[in-house]
């Protein structure tokens, strides 16, 4: 008899691989402050440090639902640490999609873990939302908080064509 809902175990496991993704994700976006490249070059940087905890965390999961609650937390967490709401449907909706996929490999393949993988880590474009939607309050705000104007104006160059 297999068990299909998930039990204390599984949401500790979401937690302590949550935790890892964000303190790896957290190590990577603090080389931001080097040079502007850095911050456009996360959305390949972040997924493969990520990878290694992401397929450790992928043997543990065996139900629909583990990977979902991973990127709401993850929602959640980048709204805390400031990268607003925009981001949060784009990040739940790769994470549902991700579990999807892994579900219909029977959390077992690793060509179906792979791409839910890939699909999962759409969650990083969510942090150039308040960056292209909202670019100028974002440049006060880099100002604000001491980045130089050459800085903010390489960053937004980068991310926002139109500027």
């Amino acid at each position: 008899m297999e068990k299909k809902k998930l039990v204390a175990k599984d949401f500790i496991t979401v937690g302590i691989f949550t935790a890892i993704i964000f303190v790896l994700e957290f190590a990577c976006g603090m080389l931001g402050f080097i040079h502007p490249y850095i911050v456009a070059s996360y959305v390949i940087l972040i997924p493969i440090v990520g990878a290694i905890p992401m397929m450790l965390f992928y043997t543990k999961v065996e139900k629909f639902g583990m990977i979902t609650i991973m990127s709401i937390l993850i929602a959640i967490i980048m709204f805390v640490t400031g990268m607003g709401y925009l981001g949060a449907p784009l990040i739940i909706i790769a994470g549902v999609v991700a579990d999807l996929i892994a579900k219909s490999g029977g959390y077992k393949s690793f060509k179906k873990t792979v791409i839910s993988h890939g699909i999962f880590c759409l969650w990083i474009c969510a942090n150039y939302f308040p960056v292209i939607v909202t670019a100028e309050s974002y440049r006060k705000d880099l100002l604000a908080g001491g980045f130089s104007s050459e800085y903010c104006d390489s960053l937004l160059r980068l991310l926002t064509p139109k500027l």
